[in-house]
């Protein structure tokens, strides 16, 4: 099993950008699916996570309106729509996944997750 993030880059504050994670082995609509952030010197950080049935999701208190999470399952995808970013949410960001019989299931704790992609990097910055 292979996931593939990309799409970090610059952006200003209150811009957006759509992060995109490629996953090989395994299909999309088998999993839960969470995005997690990291800056250097402190803990990783669950943004936001959806179940393998799309009907819950969760996310940390500082995203909440802004940010969204879905899949492609043609694609075999999912992605990241972070909009209104602020300078808070420059980080490391990391897409994973997992199998999972519970179609409700859905944590923002990394240790709930058996697939990592590689990160991408967000700058929020004027």
């Amino acid at each position: 099993v292979q996931l593939q993030a990309f799409g970090g880059g610059l952006v200003r504050p209150g811009g957006s950008l759509r992060l995109s994670c490629v996953v090989a082995g395994l299909n999309v609509k088998d999993v839960k699916i969470g995005w997690f952030r990291h800056v250097p010197e402190t803990e990783v950080e669950g943004v936001i996570c959806v179940s393998k049935n799309g009907k819950r999701s969760d996310f940390v208190d500082s995203v909440k309106g802004r940010f969204s999470i879905s899949r492609d399952n043609d694609e075999n995808t999912i992605y990241l729509q972070m909009d209104s970013l602020k300078l808070e949410d420059t980080a490391e960001y990391y897409c994973a996944t997992k199998q999972t019989r519970d179609p409700t299931s859905c944590e923002l704790d990394l240790d709930e997750y058996d697939y990592w992609g590689m990160g991408t990097l967000v700058t929020v910055s004027s």
